[in-house]
């Protein structure tokens, strides 16, 4: 009679040691995941950020009398600021006011691209 119980118990033990072999390790089963995550976050989620903490700083170092372009695409010069809204000047004595995250950048890069391309044309 005790045969019968230890056999039993024997074939019990076997079995899922038998499964555990076959079924890969828990750490390799999720390491595509991990390279795939690894890699959107170096193509897509560090440079968004990097960009990102470059607008803040620009948007921050904003002052009276900065030329600056909208993302809507008006030109136009700061003439007050405050922590939410700026308001430009985009022609004399015609001001307009817009949020302050809506300020794409300063202009005066936009006017230098321009007038090195016309010097290059005038050496050749």
């Amino acid at each position: 009679m005790f045969d019968w119980i230890m056999n039993n118990a024997i074939a019990q033990d076997a079995a899922p040691a038998a499964a555990n072999a076959a079924q890969p390790n828990g750490i390799m089963a999720f390491m595509p995941f991990v390279v795939i995550f690894i890699i959107f976050y170096f193509l897509m989620i560090r440079p968004q950020k990097k960009k990102l903490q470059e607008e803040q700083t620009m948007i921050n170092a904003l002052g009276k009398g900065d030329e600056v372009y909208t993302k809507s695409g008006i030109l136009g010069t700061i003439t007050g600021i405050n922590e939410t809204v700026v308001t430009l000047e985009v022609s004399e004595g015609s001001r307009i006011k817009v949020l302050r995250s809506s300020v794409g950048g300063k202009s005066a890069p936009l006017f230098e691209k321009k007038e090195e391309k016309k010097v290059e044309k005038k050496d050749k």
